[in-house]
């Protein structure tokens, strides 16, 4: 028996989130877990299981991991070889020779993934025209296929000169490969990135190897286990560019996930900025290790060509994320000054904040938040964590004795500090760029989100803030709506005028046979396949480029993408210049729309008044140790119901707090509006 519920699990770093949209009803039922880092498929399969549809009645399951991410944090990848066009072995380790920090004299890169002795170059030479000035000497491609077999790499990036515009030497060097060396891993760069620039797309492919062997070695596993347990649905995988790929896509290009746990909440304030008619909004997502901010501009999320990862190039479109050290584990400690900081470094999920009582014993942003009042002791997290006020000042006093403080004023200084670093993150995608928060409503999600929102709202001046229903799991009900997506590109470094010329719509078909391919063999039909044209566009000599969407059915392109691009260079740069202009890069992203769920309206009071369940008593300050804020669950909030502030408002997945001035409303889709400092 099927059915058209879907599944969507979000691994993070301390709890594992779960939605499930129940097919029949159209109900959505959200939920935790504890995160299992030593057991990855564990916390998956426990999500599963608290579910109401049995995995065979789930017809798309779509997941979120950060297991490549945290193997390139903890360097515990894949034993990976790389190999270069002869006289380029070192294009890898060279990378731009530029350096982050001109004035510490104490810098030093991150690590890189390979040593020397893990690179080889093989004789042969394509050009940029595509044109082979020397052919792939296939002996000596042998030799190097034979000594990374004899040193015993898991997996190998093959990266050629100029491959993006034949690929043609770099396929037959996989073949090489796979017939010399069978149990190695093969990435080759071509297939991640048919764009210039060799160290970008280098570096993009020892990424893709260095975790490749991995990621799939846990979807092989994980896809068994799902299997037996009935589940014969579509698998999705959150990608990081803001859409989904299949799990088959994800075994053989996992470099498209190591960027994408936050992207399952940008796609969900996408569609919910859309319903809720909020085209322009700040997201940002506290969950239990950091805190990621993005932005939705005019009903769309913000993209960027060239994300990086620790200096790292990954030259795949992602979206623009912004990720500090600020989450419910986050700890507290003292400097070599002796003053107070809170994170990067975190407590995570084993053994988590003190007041788990799982064993930890450091203070964390979520002790200081159960200390102050923000938190309670009676309703469990996601039904299944209760949290302990004595554990957390017990944790907390040791370094409030140093500091020579009373525990909860050291809790209220570390509440004060997160604050002040997520301020940071908001203005870093707004002010440092040349945008006002005050256009924009703050969408705040994540287990810890809506602690704090209100007062990052107040400081920066955001008039607004919403939080969605089911907060807390927010990351993974946006990933409900994420359509399966693949992004195609080819350099062509051309002038402007020349945008309309029948080599460059040869491209774009050439590109768009491949996306109709890749979408048909996925199971979409030629109905739900989208295809959007956008160019890479920069003034001659110019080292940058601005992304111009090429709308469908344009006639007189270059006319339309010159217009674009001023105004969006003025925008981005504040000028424009009369130098002439020219076309980097053609791009094409792919899409395979799903079906979206639809959302219940939530029911009116029909009846009497909204009550609070009594107070809780929170240390504002030493002057106010003791405000009474209104307590209210929010399972119990109806639409229209309106909540003045100071209250704290609990739900099984998160807790959202307001002060004085503050007022709520309930949304008609169950969001709360806060609008700050209404009453001020």
């Amino acid at each position: 028996m099927t059915s058209n519920s879907r599944v969507a699990i979000d691994v993070g770093g301390t709890f594992t989130d779960v939605v499930e949209l129940i097919g029949a009803s159209g109900e959505i039922r959200f939920g935790k877990v504890p995160t299992t880092p030593s057991q990855p498929t564990a916390g998956v399969l426990d999500a599963f299981a608290t579910t109401e549809a049995p995995m065979a009645e789930v017809a798309m399951f779509t997941h979120g991991t950060t297991l490549g991410l945290n193997a390139l944090l903890t360097r515990t990848g894949a034993r990976t070889a790389v190999v270069g066009t002869a006289g380029f072995r070192d294009v890898y380790l060279l990378g731009r020779t530029d350096r982050r920090t001109n004035y510490d004299i104490t810098y030093r890169p991150p690590p890189a993934l390979v040593e020397r002795y893990d690179t080889f170059e093989v004789p042969e030479r394509s050009l940029f025209d595509g044109s082979v000035h020397r052919p792939l000497d296939e002996e000596a491609a042998r030799q190097v296929a034979a000594t990374i077999a004899e040193r015993g790499y898991d997996s190998v990036a093959v990266a050629f000169l100029h491959s993006y515009a034949n690929p043609v030497h770099e396929s037959r060097m996989r073949e090489i490969l796979e017939e010399v060396a069978p149990g190695v891993v093969v990435t080759v760069s071509h297939e991640l990135s048919r764009e210039y620039r060799e160290y970008e797309r280098t570096s993009t492919a020892v990424l893709d190897a260095y975790v490749k062997p991995i990621v799939r070695r846990y979807l092989e596993r994980l896809e068994g286990e799902l299997a037996s347990g009935g589940f014969g649905g579509r698998f999705l995988m959150t990608r990081s560019g803001g859409g989904a790929m299949t799990a088959s896509s994800a075994r053989e290009q996992p470099v498209s996930l190591i960027l994408s746990g936050p992207a399952g909440g940008v796609i969900g304030a996408t569609a919910f900025g859309e319903l809720i008619g909020q085209p322009n909004l700040i997201t940002i997502d506290m969950g239990g290790t950091s805190l990621d901010a993005s932005l939705v501009i005019d009903g769309g999320p913000v993209l960027h060509q060239g994300a990086e990862f620790e200096q790292l190039p990954i030259n795949t479109p992602s979206l623009y994320i912004h990720t500090i050290g600020a989450g419910g584990g986050s700890i507290g400690w003292l400097d070599d000054a002796g003053a107070l900081q809170v994170g990067p470094q975190s407590a995570g999920a084993d053994p988590g904040p003190a007041s788990y009582g799982k064993g930890g014993t450091q203070p964390t942003f979520t002790d200081a938040a159960l200390a102050v009042g923000y938190m309670g002791t009676t309703a469990a997290l996601g039904g299944r964590l209760s949290l302990d006020d004595r554990l957390a000042l017990s944790a907390l006093e040791p370094l409030a004795t140093k500091l020579d403080m009373t525990p909860l004023a050291l809790a209220r200084g570390m509440i004060r500090i997160s604050t002040t670093k997520i301020m940071g993150a908001v203005r870093a995608i707004t002010v440092e760029v040349g945008r006002d928060p005050k256009d924009f409503a703050l969408l705040s999600f994540g287990g810890g989100g809506g602690l704090v929102a209100v007062d990052v709202a107040d400081e920066l001046g955001i008039p607004t803030v919403i939080v969605p229903p089911g907060q807390g799991a927010f990351s993974a009900f946006g990933m409900l709506f994420a359509d399966v997506q693949h992004d195609f590109a080819r350099t062509a470094v051309t002038p402007l005028a020349e945008l309309d010329s029948p080599a460059v719509e040869a491209s774009y078909v050439e590109m768009a046979a491949s996306a109709g391919e890749a979408l048909s063999a996925e199971g979409f039909a030629p109905a739900a396949q989208v295809l959007t044209r956008s160019v890479d566009v920069r003034y001659a000599g110019q080292e940058h480029t601005v992304t111009v969407p090429v709308p469908d059915g344009t006639t007189g392109v270059a006319a339309v993408v010159e217009r674009e691009f001023t105004e969006l260079h003025e925008r981005q740069y504040g000028h424009v210049m009369d130098d002439p202009i020219e076309v980097t890069t053609l791009r094409l992203r792919a899409t395979g729309r799903v079906e979206k769920p639809t959302l219940p309206l939530l029911a009116a009071r029909e009846s009497g008044a909204l009550s609070s369940e009594g107070t809780r008593d929170v240390f504002v300050s030493a002057e106010q140790p003791a405000v009474p804020y209104a307590l209210y669950t929010r399972e119990e909030l109806l639409a229209g119901d309106e909540i003045a502030g100071p209250a704290v408002i609990h739900e099984h997945t998160a807790t959202t707090v307001i002060h004085a001035g503050d007022r709520l409303r309930v949304g008609s889709y169950g969001e709360m509006v806060i609008s700050v400092k209404a009453g001020a």
